[in-house]
C-alpha cells in the first residue's frame, strides 16, 4: 500500500468533514506522522480494532468503524439464519470519547444494509451487550470501546450469536471483506434517526438492565451472609469514569450491602479519564481518590471496575492497615475458593463441576480445583476461548462450568453472557467479602489462608513493548528466534518442556519424545522449569507487546519472590 497515494486519496474523499481534512492538512510535511497514519488498515482480529483516535487508516475514526461495520454486515447477510430475528446486531458503547458517535455510525451501518439494529440510549457494560446479544437472539453485536487502554484509544469490538467475542473463522472473513472494500464507496448507510422511524434501530434502554441485573442477582450465593454485616461492612467503589457506574451500585445495593461508598470524581463520566494516568483498574496508582475516600470511611474494601465494566481490580486493607493491590490471580482463586465453598455449603454443586481458565492464569486455580473434586480447563487467552469450551463441554454434559476466570481482572460466572463481566464480579466479591467479615476476616486474610492451605504461588507478567512501525517485525522476529534457538536452560536451571502451541505440540526435553496437545492455533510458547516454574512467551492480541507470563511456586513468598526475580531478568533480556 503505497501511504502517499491513501493520504491524497482521504484529503481528497468528499466523505471527509472540514475539521477531517484541517486534521490532514495539518500533518502535510509530516512524512513520518503520514506514514503512520496510512501505511496500512489497522489489523482485524477476534478481539476486532483497537486503536488511537485520529482520521487515518491505521487510526480509530467514523471513516474505519464504517468500513469495519459495512464488512460484518456482509458476513451477517451471508450467514443462514433459522429465523428473521436472528438477523439482528446489538451495538453498545462506553464513556470514551466519540464511542457514542461511532456508534451510531455503525448502526446507521447495519440499518443501511437492510439489517435491524439493537443500540444502547447510552453507555453500558461490556457484559451487558453479551447478554443483549443472548437475550434478544441478535446474530451478533458490537462495542465500541477500548477497554483500559488510554484516552488516547479506542476500539471495535465484535460479538457473535452465542455473546462471545468473534470466532477466529468469522474474524478472518470479516478482514478479507474489509480488504476488498473501499473505505467510502463501498459503505452502505442511512439516517440514524430515519433508521429508528422505520423501525431498523431498536433503542434499548432500562427495560435491558432490568432483565440484565435479575439474572446477576440470580449469581447471588448467600446473602445472609451479607444481612448479618450489613450494618457495620463498607465498600468503596468507582467505575473509572466509566460503564460501571450506574448498574455495580445498583447490584451492590440489591445483594444487600448498606453502606456503598462510590468515588464522587470518578463517578463523572468523562472519556478524558481526567483523574488517572490510564483508566486500568490493574495499576494501584488509580485507586488515590478512593483510597482516601476509604480511609475517611473505615472501609476495608475498595472495588474498581474499567471503562467498559468487563474488569475488575480491587484494593483491601492489611493487618497493618495499609491499602494494597490484589492480583488477577489472586481475586480469582479467592472466588474460586468462596463458590466452591458456597456452594457446598448451600447444597448447590452441580454435578461434575468444573471452572475454566487461560494458560496463563496461575496454576494454583488448578490446585483448589483438584483438592475439591472440581475439573479445571485451560484455554488459549481470551473469554471468546472460555465461552467456546464452556459451550463443548455443557452441551456434551460431561461438566457444569460453574465459574471461569483469566489472570488480566476478568471473571465470568452465570450462563446469561459469555464474556468477562465486572458487575456480576463485583456483586460477588462484595458477597464473598462480607462472608469472611462474618468471620473476622478481611479478604487479605483470606489470601493468606489461601496460601496456608494451597501452597504458596506467585505471578508476574513482564511486558516488552515494540511501538512504532518496526515494532510487528521485531515481536515476529523474538518469537522465530524462541522456535528456531530453543533455550536449553533459562537463569540457570534446566528447561524440561516446552509446548508450542502454535503447532499443538509438546517436548519432553528430558526423553526427546515430542506429543500433541490439545490446544494448538495460537502463538504462544510455555516452558516448563527444572524448579517448576513455568513461563509463557505471547504477543498480545490488541497491543504493539510480547507478553511473558511467570507462574512461580514455593514453600514461602520469599521463594516466589526470588524466583520472579531471577526469571524477570530473563524476560527483559529478550527486547
Amino acid at each position: 500500500m503505497d501511504y502517499r497515494v491513501e493520504y491524497e486519496k482521504w484529503l481528497n474523499s468528499p466523505a471527509l468533514s472540514e475539521a477531517e481534512k484541517k486534521e490532514l492538512q495539518s500533518i502535510k510535511g509530516d512524512e513520518k506522522e503520514i506514514k503512520s497514519r496510512f501505511f496500512d488498515m489497522l489489523e482485524f482480529g477476534t478481539g476486532g480494532l483497537r486503536g488511537i483516535m485520529a482520521v487515518g487508516l491505521f487510526r480509530m475514526n467514523a471513516h474505519v468503524i464504517r468500513h469495519a461495520t459495512q464488512a460484518l454486515a456482509e458476513l451477517v447477510l451471508e450467514e443462514p439464519v433459522q429465523n428473521e430475528k436472528e438477523k439482528c446486531v446489538a451495538v453498545c458503547f462506553d464513556s470514551r470519547n466519540d464511542s457514542d458517535t461511532f456508534a451510531k455510525a455503525a448502526a446507521s451501518v447495519i440499518a443501511g444494509n437492510g439489517i435491524k439494529a439493537r443500540i444502547f440510549d447510552g453507555l453500558r457494560p461490556t457484559p451487558e451487550l453479551s447478554f443483549a446479544i443472548r437475550e434478544y437472539g441478535c446474530i451478533a453485536g458490537v462495542n465500541v470501546t477500548a477497554s483500559h487502554n488510554p484516552k488516547e484509544y479506542n476500539g471495535f469490538k465484535v460479538y457473535w450469536a452465542d455473546g462471545a467475542q468473534l470466532p477466529p473463522r468469522h474474524a478472518d472473513i470479516v478482514s478479507q471483506k474489509m480488504s476488498a472494500l473501499d473505505i467510502f464507496d463501498s459503505i452502505k448507510t442511512m439516517d440514524f434517526d430515519k433508521a429508528v422511524e422505520q423501525g431498523l434501530i431498536t433503542v434499548m434502554g432500562a427495560e435491558t438492565d432490568e432483565l440484565f441485573l435479575e439474572k446477576v442477582m440470580e449469581q447471588a450465593k448467600n446473602k445472609d451472609a451479607v444481612k448479618a454485616v450489613a450494618d457495620t461492612f463498607k465498600l468503596v467503589y468507582t467505575p473509572f469514569h466509566g460503564a460501571g457506574y450506574k448498574l455495580v451500585p445498583e447490584a451492590l445495593k440489591r445483594l444487600g450491602i448498606k453502606h456503598i461508598f462510590c468515588e464522587p470524581e470518578q463517578m463523572k463520566i468523562d472519556g478524558a479519564f481526567p483523574t488517572v494516568a490510564s483508566p486500568n483498574p490493574e495499576n494501584p496508582e488509580g485507586f488515590a481518590l478512593a483510597i482516601e475516600l476509604a480511609k475517611k470511611n473505615d472501609a476495608a474494601l475498595i472495588i474498581g471496575t474499567d471503562p467498559d465494566a468487563d474488569r475488575v481490580g480491587i484494593m483491601v486493607r492489611d493487618n497493618a492497615g495499609r491499602y494494597i493491590t490484589l492480583t488477577g490471580n489472586q481475586t480469582g482463586v479467592l472466588l474460586q475458593d468462596y463458590i466452591i465453598g458456597v456452594c457446598r455449603r448451600t447444597d448447590t454443586m452441580p454435578k461434575n463441576p468444573a471452572v475454566i481458565k487461560s494458560l496463563v492464569t496461575t496454576e494454583m486455580a488448578r490446585v483448589i480445583a483438584e483438592q475439591n473434586g472440581v475439573a479445571c480447563y485451560d484455554t488459549f487467552t481470551g473469554f471468546k476461548f472460555m465461552a467456546e469450551k464452556k459451550n463443548a463441554i455443557e452441551s456434551d454434559n460431561s461438566h457444569k462450568v460453574i465459574y471461569s476466570f483469566e489472570e488480566s481482572y476478568g471473571y465470568m460466572a452465570g450462563d446469561y453472557v459469555r464474556d468477562k463481566d465486572a458487575v456480576t464480579a463485583s456483586m460477588l466479591i462484595a458477597e464473598m467479602a462480607a462472608w469472611y467479615a462474618g468471620q473476622n476476616m478481611t479478604l487479605y486474610d483470606a489470601v493468606q489462608k489461601l496460601y496456608e492451605k494451597y501452597g504458596y504461588f506467585a505471578e508476574e507478567t513482564k511486558n516488552l513493548v515494540m511501538p512504532g512501525l518496526d515494532g510487528l517485525e521485531k515481536m515476529k522476529k523474538l518469537m522465530a528466534n524462541l522456535r528456531e534457538t530453543p533455550p536449553d536452560a533459562i537463569a540457570g536451571q534446566k528447561v524440561t518442556m516446552i509446548r508450542d502451541y502454535s503447532g499443538g505440540t509438546e517436548l519432553d526435553v528430558v526423553s526427546g519424545v515430542t506429543k500433541e496437545i490439545e490446544l494448538s492455533g495460537s502463538n504462544v510458547l510455555r516452558y516448563g522449569i527444572e524448579d517448576k516454574t513455568h513461563l509463557i512467551v505471547r504477543p498480545s492480541g490488541t497491543e504493539p507487546k510480547v507478553k511473558v507470563y511467570i507462574l512461580a511456586c514455593g514453600s514461602d513468598k520469599a521463594e516466589c519472590d526470588a524466583k520472579i526475580k531471577k526469571y524477570s531478568a530473563w524476560a527483559e533480556s529478550l527486547r
